[in-house]
């Protein structure tokens, strides 16, 4: 999970039928990036990163210690 960059949130805003100019992708990327940050230290720890069909067997399971 790395911090997403202005040039990678403009195609997916298109895809998603939303076009944004590169003033506004970078204001997304300024504005969200903290929060990638501050998963980093845990990312592809967490069951959600699992793929989603496994996310329910995943919170299921018992947790040892």
């Amino acid at each position: 999970m790395t911090r997403p960059t202005p040039k990678e949130i403009k195609p997916i805003a298109q895809i998603s039928g939303i076009p944004v100019d590169d003033e506004i992708a970078t204001r997304i990327s300024n504005s969200i990036g903290p929060a990638f940050e501050g998963f980093a230290a845990i990312a592809g720890t967490l069951p959600f990163d699992l793929e989603p069909a496994t996310y329910v067997v995943a919170q299921t399971q018992k947790v040892s210690k």
